[in-house]
């Protein structure tokens, strides 16, 4: 769980103000949208590991934004709001909700319900390979390879390059900003996003080396994704 994201979408700047605050001091990123269409537009964008969602938002409301994040993927959601009726907590659930918490409610809480749907979400790959295209990456072995036409041929990885190289390949064809990569993967004495540059540059001709040139592809303006093809075409190299 450590260096997850979380997004919360609340009207009410004292409530996200308290949130914030109390998920920041338990070393979890945060990020605050006051409105429906800016949270999804967060989302959209950053890909966050958990979302804190109101149901009373000006424009949108809160079950028409869990909906629509429904539709993009499996993102956890916990519901904060001031409805109490079982009626709503229902709702809610049957919508896709992976938790409800009603207002006022104690920051402790919350942050205990946040870490508790973390470990059922971010555990799911835990022990499993994890595989983009002909790479294949076991985080438990710490091992990388390349499945091609004359074997395998395992990868040679610095810690920092094996890190980055399992953080994207839980999550084929996402991009991921490089600032995320620096929060997530690099050690603080080496944070900077040059720095990741870097160490993707020397990833990429790596992946060339063992047969899999392409498979890391750059995101113009945003920073880099690992493909779920090799044949993929790139997308603008920064």
């Amino acid at each position: 769980m450590q260096n997850a994201l979380i997004l919360i979408i609340e009207d009410e700047p004292e409530i996200a103000e308290i949130l914030e605050r109390y998920l920041s001091r338990e070393g979890f990123r945060v990020v605050s949208a006051g409105d429906g269409a800016t949270g999804l537009a967060h989302h959209q964008r950053l890909r966050p590991d958990l979302v804190l969602l109101d149901i009373k938002l000006p424009g949108q409301d809160g079950y028409d934004v869990l909906a629509a994040l429904r539709r993009r993927g499996d993102t956890p959601v916990i519901m904060v709001t001031a409805l109490a009726e079982d009626l709503d907590k229902l709702q809610a659930l049957r919508i896709g909700a992976d938790d409800y918490v009603v207002k006022p409610f104690n920051p402790l809480e919350v942050v205990a319900r946040a870490k508790a749907v973390l470990r059922r979400t971010l555990g799911r790959t835990d022990g499993q390979v994890l595989r983009a295209g002909p790479l294949q990456v076991d985080p438990q072995a710490h091992r990388a390879a390349v499945e091609g036409p004359a074997g395998t041929v395992v990868l040679d990885l610095t810690p920092t390059e094996f890190r980055l190289l399992a953080h994207m390949a839980a999550a084929p064809g996402r991009a991921f900003e490089r600032s995320e990569l620096v929060d997530a993967c690099l050690p603080e004495g080496e944070a900077l996003d040059r720095t990741v540059d870097s160490h993707i540059s020397n990833l990429r001709r790596k992946l060339a080396a063992a047969g899999a040139d392409g498979l890391l592809a750059g995101v113009r303006g945003v920073g880099y994704r690992l493909e779920s093809r090799l044949e993929s075409r790139l997308e603008g190299r920064p």
